[in-house]
């Protein structure tokens, strides 16, 4: 289902005091300086979808802030989506200055966050993961949950439900009263809703791996993907998902003393990792060069746009890559615009030369990015 934003406004949001920007469906790059606000545009963009949006900030974090002012103002993002044409007016923010939960609303009418997921998906790509492979797994549980959620928008749900009660059960553990009939009640909620969080991450794996797999021609390094965890091993191996949640509900309880000692869950699909080999060289992608790691995780993010976008039951997802193209050659930059228009998405690019986005010059809007404000470019 196409789905593309043809208009975004601003209210007092990060450095903007009011911003307006016109969409025309095609993918859109931003330029200028450092510090003028492109990736605040990116953001806000990203705020129209379930979630904390691509930086993980809370709501009160988010509202323009003065010299002197110690409290983040009320903000807001408003956009139009289009469906296969049809508009839908979607707005997102704060109406009190230091709130933590933003608000949402459809056409006008209070509705849960998780109805965002109904008319569009995203996947993005930051500087903050550029050091993916090298940083803690916990980081590449993330990013991979991201590209689960963009397919499966329930994932976010499981997962919260599993860490709520993960962190319920600690507390018992280390705080107690560490009630044996209160433990196995949190542990059953935890097996439930991880066996989900782990049958979801092994599905998503077998079909991004498919994807990749089928995209060999590409002058992006293929990847062989891998999850550690035994619980997402367990799924992709076919095992009965009742028996999952029956054997980690035992191993949750066979663990307590152990995790009361540590302080921590030490079982679960929170304690798995993302495995990434770089194909031709037969090496882990943190053995591998910047810009091979750089571009290994473009692929990923490429292979799961790409199978969402063929998707007719739900909307195609938006691209946000925030400074990808100054890290990619120009064989490689004109292949992602080759890309991104081949999918039909609508991505929103980030750099700060102009000189970057040339092969996308007639087939992309082009946006002037700095202090005074926000100017389209002619790029025809």
């Amino acid at each position: 289902m196409t789905t593309v934003l043809t208009r975004l406004s601003l209210t007092d949001f990060r450095s903007y005091a009011r911003a307006d920007l016109a969409l025309d469906g095609r993918p859109v790059f931003l330029i200028g300086p450092n510090g003028a606000g492109k990736t605040n545009l990116l953001e806000a963009v990203s705020l129209l979808t379930p979630g904390r949006g691509l930086r993980g900030a809370a709501g009160a974090e988010l509202g323009r802030r003065l010299p002197g002012e110690h409290q983040g103002r009320a903000w807001a993002v408003a956009a139009v989506i289009e469906a296969e044409g049809e508009p839908t007016r979607v707005g997102t923010g704060v109406e009190t200055a230091g709130a933590a939960r933003r608000s949402v609303r459809l056409e006008g009418e209070p509705v849960p966050p998780g109805r965002l997921a109904e008319h569009q998906r995203q996947v993005w790509l930051t500087p903050a993961q550029d050091r993916l492979f090298l940083e803690a797994a916990s980081d590449r549980r993330r990013f991979f949950d991201r590209l689960v959620f963009a397919a499966e928008p329930g994932h976010a749900a499981h997962a919260g439900a599993y860490e709520k009660a993960q962190r319920e059960r600690l507390r018992l553990l280390t705080d107690g009263p560490a009630d044996p009939a209160w433990l196995s009640a949190l542990e059953a909620r935890m097996a439930q809703a991880g066996t989900l969080m782990a049958d979801a991450r092994a599905r998503t794996l077998a079909a991004l791996q498919e994807e990749i797999d089928s995209r060999g021609d590409r002058p992006f390094p293929q990847a062989k993907l891998d999850l550690t965890g035994d619980w997402e091993r367990m799924a992709a191996q076919g095992a009965d998902l009742a028996d999952i949640e029956a054997r980690l509900a035992r191993a949750l309880a066979a663990a307590r003393e152990r995790d009361a000692a540590a302080g921590r869950s030490l079982t679960g699909p929170h304690r798995g990792d993302l495995a990434v080999i770089h194909a031709e060289k037969d090496r882990p992608a943190a053995e591998c060069s910047t810009g091979e790691q750089k571009a290994l995780i473009l692929n990923l993010v490429l292979g799961q746009a790409a199978r969402l976008s063929r998707a007719e039951s739900a909307p195609n997802p938006i691209l946000l890559l925030d400074e990808v193209a100054a890290h990619l050659d120009r064989r490689r930059r004109a292949a992602l615009f080759d890309e991104i228009e081949a999918l039909r998405l609508q991505a929103f690019l980030t750099g700060t030369d102009e000189h970057l986005f040339e092969d996308l010059k007639g087939r992309a809007q082009g946006v002037h990015v700095d202090a005074s404000g926000l100017a389209i470019l002619d790029t025809e």
